[in-house]
């Protein structure tokens, strides 16, 4: 079993990582959400906005979604405010490449 910082208490066989409230802003919307760490959240948001590009058939509505997409991204916790900058490909040409409708996520200091 390996250490986990932050745990809250043991629940069966694991421990459970503290859940926190954070905020989600994107510029046109702001989203309440809970999650473990900023990053994590941001990460969790964007998958969400990446599902509804891959599995919406309609062309036309695929274009408007993706001209939608968040660019810069702003996670607000309790204590800290963690701003990155989301750049998206249509097909990857990085790592994953081929896959559609890929992000990178770059922290600003």
């Amino acid at each position: 079993m390996t250490p986990k910082l932050f745990t809250t208490g043991f629940e069966g066989d694991s421990w459970q990582l503290a859940k926190r409230a954070f905020t989600i802003d994107t510029g046109t919307e702001k989203i309440p959400v809970e999650g473990h760490a900023h990053q994590n959240v941001a990460v969790k948001y964007l998958m969400k906005r990446r599902r509804s590009l891959i599995f919406t058939k309609d062309p036309a509505k695929v274009e408007k979604l993706f001209a939608d997409v968040p660019k810069r991204i702003s996670i607000i916790g309790a204590n800290v405010t963690k701003t990155y900058n989301v750049t998206w490909e249509r097909v990857s040409t990085g790592e994953f490449a081929g896959a559609r409708f890929t992000f990178t996520l770059e922290e600003v200091q």
